[in-house]
């Protein structure tokens, strides 16, 4: 099956719809439309909680933030650290991460289509992209089986929005696209949920925000790693 155009429209190429109404009759339009509508609905409750429970609503944005800025593990972790139970954790996590999805991968399809302007996620979706393609060979070979475990592994940028992404320009239907992915990331955050309980009770000694700083800690090496590859690959191209 051909794959989607080989690069990413030119921002000064991409045109808004005519209309809603035809925004809305795109399948990908419907899923971006289900996405907002839940991104408000949470940053409503956001609001709501402030006024009425500040001091847990903070701890909730908190892990929300690290959630969409690190990943799953470094929200968790710290929603986990602040005495959060099981299902506020993973229910969290799993709602923020499902909007993720529902948001960037119809934005990212229908900027293929013209269909939305999207110069302002220009650089985030360019990069998202090509992240998506550094590993699109290995998860093609395997098709839904291969996209479900890259969003399941705990790797660095192997999420649900690369994911989706790699599922799109592999071929995949949008249902298969969604339903694997949302699949393996409600898997993986389960298993996040069960590891970070016993690794709470192994670090408890030292203190409750141990297991996030391990995290943290973690994350600031994968960063660190991933920059100076980019660097060493920029060097060698300008060679």
């Amino acid at each position: 099956m051909p794959g989607p155009p080989a690069a990413m429209p030119r921002p000064d190429t991409v045109r808004p719809p005519n209309s809603w109404l035809r925004l809305w009759n795109d399948t990908e339009g419907r899923i971006l439309v289900a996405g907002v509508v839940l991104a408000w609905l949470l940053v409503l409750t956001l609001g709501i909680g402030w006024l009425l429970e500040p001091e847990w609503t903070l701890v909730f944005a908190a892990m929300t933030g690290l959630n969409l800025l690190i990943g799953r593990a470094a929200g968790m972790s710290f929603g986990y650290a602040n005495g959060l139970d099981h299902a506020i954790v993973i229910g969290s996590n799993v709602l923020v991460e499902t909007i993720q999805v529902l948001v960037i991968y119809p934005l990212f399809v229908l900027s293929w289509r013209n269909l939305v302007d999207v110069r302002r996620l220009q650089r985030y979706l360019v990069q998202v992209r090509r992240s998506a393609e550094a590993n699109e060979s290995r998860v093609a070979r395997y098709g839904m089986t291969g996209l479900f475990v890259f969003v399941f592994l705990p790797f660095w940028m192997t999420g649900p929005v690369v994911g989706s992404i790699i599922g799109f320009l592999i071929g995949l239907k949008t249902r298969q696209i969604l339903m694997t992915v949302l699949a393996a990331t409600y898997v993986a955050i389960g298993v996040w949920a069960l590891a970070f309980e016993q690794l709470n009770e192994l670090l408890a000694t030292y203190g409750r925000y141990a297991a996030f700083a391990t995290v943290l800690a973690f994350a600031a090496a994968a960063i660190a790693v991933g920059r100076v590859g980019r660097l060493r690959h920029g060097r060698g191209a300008a060679g």
